[in-house]
C-alpha cells in the first residue's frame, strides 16, 4: 500500500470555489478502484494550502487514477485556480504508530 500526499495552494479568492467543488466529486475518489480511503487536510494558519492524503492499493491503481476521465475532468478544473505549483509525495510508511 503506498500514500499519495498533495500539497495544493489555491489563490485566496479561489479557496471557497476549491472546497465546495471538492464536495462535488470527494466521494468519485475516495470509491475510486484501488482506493482505501482520503481525507482533505487544511492547514490551519493559511487556510489557502489544502493537502489531500489517500491511500492506494499499488501504484498501478494510483496511476489508473490519474489517466481516469474522474482526475481528466478535476485537474483541469482546479489547476487554473493555483497560488503555486503543487507538490505531491508517493511514500510508503515506515512506522505507523495509529494502527
Amino acid at each position: 500500500m503506498i500514500t499519495r500526499i498533495v500539497k495544493l495552494t489555491f489563490e485566496e479568492d479561489k479557496i471557497a470555489e476549491f472546497l465546495a467543488f471538492f464536495d462535488t466529486i470527494k466521494h468519485k475518489v475516495n470509491t475510486f478502484p484501488g482506493c482505501k480511503g482520503m481525507k482533505l487536510y487544511q492547514d490551519i494558519n493559511h487556510p489557502t494550502v489544502v493537502m489531500t492524503y489517500s491511500h492506494w492499493e499499488s501504484q498501478k491503481d494510483l496511476d489508473n487514477y490519474r489517466n481516469s476521465e474522474t482526475f481528466g475532468a478535476v485537474w483541469p478544473k482546479i489547476k487554473p485556480w493555483f497560488a503555486e505549483k503543487p507538490e505531491a509525495w508517493s511514500v510508503e510508511a515506515y512506522f505507523d504508530g495509529f494502527a
